[in-house]
């Protein structure tokens, strides 16, 4: 994978401890990845955003069940779905997990499930 990531030492000393974000920012990703393994799927969104809804439905459509993880509006707690999306180098709403894997957003749920691979993620041989 070639995500590029700014290389620590070109950071000055005296902001390295403002990197990561406030606490309340770092628990956010925190509660994400406490979920991961506690879910086979995971959902992340935002209200008034209509792919989580629309991710979502698809889910409950096949039956399949999930966590849900909302994060404000587009008005509110955007500084935690900064936090996120810096996390997962992703940038858009849902962010989808299955089995802990991120799998992108509901595009990318949407092709797994029409050739069957979701399936083949969550059987247990997977």
């Amino acid at each position: 994978m070639s995500r590029r990531i700014f290389d620590e030492s070109r950071i000055h000393p005296a902001i390295r401890a403002h990197i990561g974000g406030k606490p309340e920012h770092q628990q956010t990703v925190a509660d994400i990845e406490a979920a991961l393994p506690q879910h086979d799927v995971v959902v992340v969104g935002m209200r008034q955003n209509p792919f989580p809804k629309k991710a979502r439905e698809l889910l409950d459509a096949a039956g399949q069940r999930y966590h849900y993880l909302e994060y404000g509006s587009y008005f509110s707690e955007w500084k935690q779905r900064g936090a996120i999306k810096m996390w997962t180098g992703w940038q858009t709403f849902p962010m989808i997990f299955v089995k802990g894997a991120f799998i992108g957003g509901f595009n990318d749920l949407k092709a797994l499930m029409d050739s069957g691979e979701l399936k083949t993620l969550l059987s247990d041989n997977a």
